[in-house]
This record gives C-alpha cells, sequence and structure tokens, in this order.
C-alpha cells in the first residue's frame, strides 16, 4: 500500500514536534546528569519541561512559523498576483518575534501582529529557551530583505527549515529552488555559509523523502548540490562522516559523540541524519537523537523531521503524540502545506476558498 503523501507532511511536523518535546527536558544536561536522573538508557519518555508533559520548544514554534510564512506567500501570490517567499516568511518570524516579547525596527501595528490564525494559537506565547541569535537578529530588522548581520553558525536556523522541503515539493520547484530557500530563510538570522548552507541541505531532504526516496537518497541528492556550493567545506565534511559512521558499525552512542554536540548547524545536521540513516524504528532513533551532551531538542527535532517526512505519521508512537503540545496545530498546519495547491484562489476573485485562506493566512 502506497503511503499518503499527506501523512508523510503531517508527520514531518509532528515528527519533528515530538522529537523535540523529548529533548525539552534534557537539553541543557550532559549525558552523565541525564543517566544520573534518568538511569543509564537515558531519557526513553516525555519528563516534564516548561511545566508539562510533551511541551514543544523554540524549534517548533519557529518551524510553526515558517510554514505560516510559506502559506500566506502562496495566499498573496494567488490573490495579488505577486509574492516572495523569503520576506514572507521574515514577516512571519517578526510575530514569532512578537509572542516572545521583542519587537524589531520595523514600523508594524498592532493589527498586523494580530493577523491570522496562528498568532492566536495562546501556547504559542510563551518562552522555550529562544535561541539568543534569533532573537537578536530579529531585533535589528528594518526591512524584510535583511539579512543577518552576524557570523553566527547555530544550529538555529537548521532547525526550523523542514517546512520548506514540503512547500517546494507541493510547489513542484526544482531541488535547486528548494535548496536556495532554505538559505535564504536562514540568512535571516544566520550570517555564516554554513548556517545556511544546513538549511539548504535539510529542505532538500525533507522534499526528497516525501516524494519517496530512501534517506540514504535524499542525503546524496542534497550534497551533490551542496558541493557546489562555496564555502561548502565543513558541511560536507560533517555529513561525509555522519554517512561513514552509519556504514561502519561503529556502537550508535560512540558515533552521535564523534558527530559532536549540536549546538552548531553542522554538527546538529549531522548527528540527525546518523540517526536518521540507522533508524529502525522512530522511537529509538529519537531516544538516540537526544541522549548526548548537546542540544537534545534541535537534534531530535530534525531527526523526527527526517523520520516523519519518510515514514509518515502513523509511526509516531501514539504515548508520544497524545500529550504532545499544540498536536493538532501542528497536524493541520502539515496538512494545509499539503492541500494549498488546491485550494480554489484567483486574481481576479471568485474561488471558493479566498475568504477563509486570507481570513488564516492574509499575504503580508
Amino acid at each position: 500500500m502506497t503511503l499518503e503523501t499527506s501523512s508523510r507532511f503531517r508527520g514531518c511536523l509532528l515528527g519533528g514536534a515530538t522529537g523535540d518535546a523529548l529533548g525539552a527536558a534534557v537539553e541543557f544536561l550532559s549525558f552523565d546528569e541525564i543517566q544520573a536522573r534518568f538511569g543509564s538508557d537515558g531519557i526513553r519518555d516525555y519528563a516534564p519541561a516548561y511545566g508539562g508533559l510533551g511541551r514543544i520548544t523554540d524549534d517548533t514554534q519557529m518551524t510553526l512559523f515558517t510554514a505560516e510564512g510559506l502559506l500566506r506567500s502562496h495566499v498573496r501570490g494567488c490573490l495579488r498576483g505577486i509574492t516572495t517567499q523569503g520576506s514572507l516568511v521574515n514577516s512571519a518570524y517578526e510575530r514569532w518575534l512578537y509572542t516572545q516579547g521583542g519587537r524589531s525596527r520595523q514600523e508594524t501595528d498592532q493589527e498586523w501582529l494580530d493577523s491570522g490564525w496562528l498568532i492566536k494559537q495562546r501556547e504559542l506565547h510563551s518562552r522555550r529557551a529562544p535561541g539568543m541569535t534569533c532573537l537578536s537578529a530579529l531585533r535589528q530588522v528594518r526591512r524584510y530583505s535583511d539579512i543577518a548581520q552576524n557570523d553566527s553558525k547555530g544550529c538555529g536556523g537548521v532547525m526550523r527549515v523542514a517546512p520548506i522541503g514540503l512547500f517546494a515539493h507541493v510547489m513542484g520547484a526544482s531541488h535547486e529552488m528548494c535548496f536556495a530557500l532554505g538559505e535564504e530563510v536562514c540568512a535571516l538570522t544566520h550570517g555564516h555559509v554554513t548556517g545556511q548552507l544546513t538549511g539548504g541541505v535539510l529542505a532538500v531532504m525533507i522534499q526528497c523523502l516525501v516524494a519517496g526516496d530512501s534517506m540514504a537518497q535524499a542525503l546524496a541528492h542534497a550534497m551533490r548540490i551542496l558541493e557546489r556550493k562555496p564555502g561548502c567545506e565543513e558541511t560536507m565534511q560533517a555529513l561525509q562522516q555522519a554517512r561513514e559512521l552509519a556504514e561502519s558499525g561503529t556502537p550508535p552512542r560512540v558515533a552521535v559523540v564523534m558527530l559532536g554536540l549540536g549546538w552548531i548547524a553542522e554538527e546538529a545536521l549531522a548527528m540527525s541524519v546518523y540517526c536518521a540513516l540507522t533508524a529502525r524504528d522512530f522511537r529509538s532513533a529519537i531516544q538516540l537523537a537526544v541522549n548526548h551532551d548537546g542540544d537534545s531538542d534541535s537534534t531530535g527535532a530534525i531527526t523526527g523531521n527526517l523520520l516523519g517526512a519518510q515514514w509518515g505519521e502513523e509511526v509516531i508512537p501514539s504515548d508520544w503524540l497524545a500529550p504532545l503540545e499544540l498536536r493538532d496545530v501542528i497536524g493541520e498546519i502539515g496538512q494545509d502545506l499539503h492541500d494549498c495547491p488546491r485550494w480554489e484562489l484567483y486574481t481576479n476573485g471568485g474561488g471558493k476558498d479566498e475568504r477563509w485562506a486570507w481570513e488564516k493566512y492574509p499575504g503580508y
């Protein structure tokens, strides 16, 4: 039986959120500290974080706003005849910044900040250890074409770009176009080339996985584009090491340690790719991805994005899905990304989906 593409879309976002939520309780702990608290195997199921079980962090928050920006760009393009994905994702990030108590240097009014459906989800108005690089870069925005004026290659860019691969798939974009948009979106907050190229890699891998490629095939497609990019050496080296370790028989926990801590982009991506390449099942792969000394929620989230896109939402354990914060919202946005090309939206009016689509995802 063929796996439904819509299941892969929902699975990508829900898988990322469950990985994020599992890692949330141990993000700032060493593995020794994790073992002391949860036993020799480390954390296996949700533990209290941010006041409850299954709570998401800034990783999933920003992923949702990435998706919202892409959906707004689609609605705008259909109804106004012109659009730009990068600028509308940037404006979506300004609304995320507002949920964190911040404002950019842009002149924005309250009606604009409160527009659309996503911002009205009150659970998003909560600080979940947001990355200082993202906060600082977004506060400095004067125009939506601005890129980050820093040299950061932290993982706060790559951890939020999975929706780009989903959007590129339904829009029929080339792998090269998908890669470029992943770079562009990461560049809004991360100025170092590695912080940008990793976003391109993950976006293309997601695009390939929802089309039915294997994890190894998706990685190969992304690396073929990566190797032609200036400044690709760090990212190529990290991904080559992940692939070699996956083929070597090295004990998984040793391999994860060899790949780094995950605080910087190429390490977070390589650790996640390794966990996805060697995955026997969703649960054990996410457990491996979060049990280490570093950025557990980000590596859990990226691994979950990859495996959810490959295997669909059905593989996500029900005991992780049931208490997941904003589960229905996350699934609905995944479904909207899948369905949006079939919405009836016309520049000359008359489309039956025009009113509700503009109210939910207004094109600004």
